[in-house]
């Protein structure tokens, strides 16, 4: 049984800003909660004129105030921006806050270009090459506090909190196995590497303190609507968020449009057909289908929908479409359910 929880990036669309992103974002929690789904994540990005939940910690407060069952966390946080010891209290404060809801997924990408990450980091020294050291750092800073232990996290050692490394490559499957973590894969933008991934990290998984079994879960994309043709209509606002992106022109989330294919070059389109090569795209019927080939291909043990739909009441509908369609097509106890001794 399949368990399905939401990724949002507080989308900022075209004529929004920041603070209605965030607003619907807690909108869309209370939804996600009264519907089942298992956990909120949010995720660091920087630089990004289409997101709004760049201080994630302080989003995720805000979400955790106004809910009170859902797991909420990080999906994830950019570990090579922050000093560990910074993040084991953010994150130590939260558990405090919100106790056995949080979760703590960890990248070592910067979220964001390169001269936006010198600006968060002073320095690119280190950076991504010290990202194992420093995700174990961060798990001693939550361990509780040794005898004579110099530096503490307060609040945070100790703290209940589930910690997850969060990859696109065969990188971040081989350290979550060392390490014994669940792993989140980002096939909802880097697909490539998903089946590889997924093997090593099943093969070279090494039972923790912290998760048994191996655990994982999948990023994807989905967008549901009430027929195929709304749907795709709705997943243009994706598309040309993505086309945008790529060519380094990132901005709020566009409104649908009519005539997208006419829109692409060569170029964008083959850029397109890989990125969204596993998005599932569609009415109820193609939603379902498209879940349960998903999962019969990877033997996912979670996946995690995002949907970056223009308009908030779509968004919403394509949410619950996906939450009515997975008791069929995932499994009895879909919704909310989980395969090992992960939250």
């Amino acid at each position: 049984m399949t368990a399905i929880s939401v990724l949002d990036l507080a989308p900022i669309v075209e004529g929004g800003d920041a603070g209605q992103a965030l607003r619907n974002s807690l909108d869309l929690a209370l939804c996600a909660e009264r519907l089942g789904y298992r956990r909120f994540w949010m995720a660091e990005h920087h630089n990004m004129p289409g997101v709004a939940s760049a201080a994630t910690s302080t989003a995720l407060a805000f979400v955790g105030a106004g809910t009170s069952t859902i797991r909420i966390g990080a999906g994830g946080v950019m570990l090579p921006n922050h000093a560990p010891l910074v993040i084991a209290e953010q994150f130590g404060t939260l558990a405090a806050l919100y106790p056995g809801r949080i979760d703590l997924g960890l990248g070592r990408a910067p979220g964001t270009d390169m001269q936006t990450a010198q600006a968060l980091r002073r320095t690119l020294a280190g950076g991504e090459d010290r990202f194992p050291q420093d995700v174990i750092e961060l798990l001693r800073y939550l361990q509780p506090p040794a005898p004579g232990q110099a530096v503490r996290a307060v609040p945070g050692a100790g703290a209940d909190i589930d910690v997850w490394v969060l990859g696109s490559s065969t990188f971040g499957a081989q350290l979550a196995a060392i390490l014994g973590l669940p792993y989140a894969f980002a096939s909802h933008f880097a697909p490539a590497e998903m089946m590889r991934a997924a093997a090593t990290y099943r093969e070279q998984f090494q039972p923790s303190e912290r998760l048994a079994k191996p655990y994982m879960l999948f990023g994807l994309n989905v967008v549901a609507a009430e027929t195929d043709a709304e749907a795709e209509w709705l997943a243009s606002s994706l598309k040309q968020a993505f086309v945008a992106l790529r060519s380094g022109r990132p901005g709020p989330l566009p409104p649908p449009v009519d005539d997208m294919d006419e829109r692409l070059d060569a170029t964008a389109r083959a850029m397109l057909d890989h990125v969204l090569s596993e998005a599932v795209v569609g009415s109820l019927s193609t939603v379902a289908a498209g879940l349960a080939d998903f999962v019969r291909r990877t033997g996912a043990d979670e996946l995690m929908i995002g949907s970056s739909i223009f308009d908030h009441g779509a968004r919403l509908r394509s949410f619950e479409i996906v939450a009515e369609v997975s008791t069929s097509a995932l499994g009895a106890a879909a919704v909310g359910a989980a395969r090992s001794t992960v939250a």
